[in-house]
């Protein structure tokens, strides 16, 4: 990977995919992000600080709907890591077309900057489990604390039918299978990656998106939470470090990769309810959380976990960082941090 374009690239996971790539190894990397996100001009603060004196990365502050843009950015680039994205559920379902222009449009963007290259580039998509719906047909069973699958231990596999709801879930969806789409037209070298709940340092979670940072974060401001449905959904939550490998894998074996979709995700060991990870959050502050009940909000799924076997079968993937220890991790870097969250 000699010169390396992170769409996205101030946010929570293209930032530590930024330093990872700048601590590990010799790529030159052109983070890419119109900064409209709250919390990312830390992200870029925090960068530009460790990395002060490299003279391999570069910032470009621009939006994946400007073509022009991107066509500019592109330029030489080997790898690109499509990781900007709307990524709220609830803002998707107050102004619809900004989310579609965004995830489907500059996904689209995206890969007809890459059709340009003559680098025969490799592009890696962060996509989502949202693609595959609310799984409202799918079987659960209700315990004390959580839901779970009643017949499908090993999680959802890559062959569950794609059935998208909310304009989120349609706008990824389409972008995901364009990513598909061009490697079978085009023969672009292209990667799916549809994650879970991913979560760990440099994440400013609000309560539409990246809820295990924003849990922790509200607890140590000290504010209610509000729980939309019955706290019992579960997720396979994955520390990002975790991530980070995954992407870095499947470019490594794109020989094995290219043209396909894989889940990613903490798989059936990594599991948590809403219910469970509050009782976590009071045993690590050692006092009662204060929470209320809301409506459930669409598309939420009652339960949601990955099978990941795909991942380890065919480039070597497995999460590495236990629920427990990525939430300790991410607990002691919101504490250390206090002053980001002011």
């Amino acid at each position: 990977m000699s010169k390396v374009l992170i769409t996205g690239g101030a946010g929570f996971v293209g930032s530590n995919l930024v330093d990872y790539l700048l601590r590990n190894g010799d790529a030159e990397v052109v983070v890419y992000d119109n900064m409209s996100r709250a919390g990312v001009e830390r992200n870029v603060e925090w960068l530009k600080s460790k990395y002060s004196r490299s003279d391999r990365l570069s910032f470009v502050k621009a939006d994946v709907r400007d073509y022009s843009q991107l066509l500019k950015a592109t330029k030489d680039i080997d790898v690109i890591y499509h990781t900007a994205a709307q990524v709220a559920v609830t803002a998707s379902l107050v102004d619809p077309f900004t989310d579609f222009e965004v995830n489907a449009r500059g996904t689209l963007n995206v890969l007809e900057a890459a059709r340009e290259l003559k680098t025969d580039p490799i592009i890696i998509f962060t996509s989502t489990n949202k693609v595959y719906g609310d799984l409202c047909n799918v079987a659960v069973e209700k315990k004390k604390t959580r839901y779970d699958f009643k017949h499908m231990k090993s999680g959802v596999d890559e062959e569950f039918p794609l059935d998208p709801v909310s304009p989120y879930g349609c706008s990824k969806c389409a972008g995901d299978e364009y990513i598909l789409d061009y490697y079978r037209t085009y023969r672009l070298r292209t990667v799916v990656l549809r994650m879970s709940c991913i979560y760990g340092p440099r994440q400013f979670g609000t309560e539409d998106q990246g809820w295990v940072a924003h849990f922790i974060i509200s607890t140590m401001k000290g504010r209610p939470l509000t729980i939309y449905g019955d706290g019992k959904q579960v997720r396979d939550i994955l520390y990002v470090d975790d991530l980070l490998k995954a992407l870095i894998l499947a470019t490594r074996e794109i020989k094995k990769t290219k043209g396909q979709a894989y889940n990613i995700g903490g798989g059936p060991k990594n599991t948590i309810s809403l219910l469970e990870f509050i009782s976590k959050l009071e045993s690590l502050v050692k006092r009662k959380i204060k929470f209320r009940f809301d409506d459930w909000r669409l598309g939420d799924q009652r339960v949601y976990y990955s099978n990941i076997s795909k991942a380890k079968r065919e480039f070597g993937w497995q999460p590495t960082v236990s629920k427990d220890e990525g939430i300790n991790k991410l607990f002691d870097w919101v504490l250390s941090n206090r002053a980001l969250f002011k």
